[in-house]
């Protein structure tokens, strides 16, 4: 009996720890899209001109497609963070709008 209440209480442990795990890459992965860098916790900085009424945009986080995967593939994208080096490579689904 013992035995198993100790399986059930690892099995539960384990898949409960598997699903923080996804959460938390998610939560990264959100963040690194909204240029947000989950390391340092820069953000993308606003600048507005009065005199000619433009809005610039400094950018913090920097992506770069590594390997495309067509219409219904898999593309490897490399987010790096201008203020502290940051550089993490996620796996993304792709678009499926090829026009096709």
């Amino acid at each position: 009996m013992q035995t198993i209440i100790f399986l059930l209480l690892t099995f539960l442990i384990v898949i409960f720890s598997i699903l923080l795990y996804y959460k938390n890459k998610h939560s990264r992965v959100d963040k690194l899209n909204k240029g947000e860098c989950p390391t340092c916790g820069a953000k993308t900085k606003t600048f507005y001109d009065e005199n000619t009424k433009t809005t610039f945009k400094q950018e913090v986080i920097n992506a770069r497609l590594l390997k495309g995967g067509g219409c219904s593939g898999v593309n490897d994208i490399e987010y790096t963070c201008k203020v502290c080096g940051m550089k993490e490579v996620y796996s993304q689904s792709g678009n499926s709008n090829c026009g096709i």
